[in-house]
């Protein structure tokens, strides 16, 4: 059985496979592909609904347990794309 993860947008479960972990590095939020970088993970489901949904609630900052501006450009140009 597949392992079950929040999304941080829209707050409802779904597979790990069908959302994209994120991590941070320095204040960057970064798709982490293989789901095995070091550090706190937050899983959103990869639409711009979700993220959008993320950023208006804080949530990266919240989930990631970080205070200050987050760079989410990265993770944007990823869903854009």
């Amino acid at each position: 059985m597949e392992a079950v993860r929040t999304c941080v947008g829209c707050r409802t479960r779904a597979a790990r496979s069908s959302l994209l972990r994120v991590v941070l590095r320095g204040n960057a939020v970064v798709v982490d592909e293989t789901a095995s970088l070091p550090g706190r993970g937050a899983w959103v489901h990869p639409t711009l609904q979700c993220f959008g949904t993320a950023i208006k609630r804080r949530a990266f900052g919240r989930a990631l347990r970080f205070t200050g501006v987050l760079d989410v450009q990265t993770l944007e140009n990823r869903l854009n794309g």
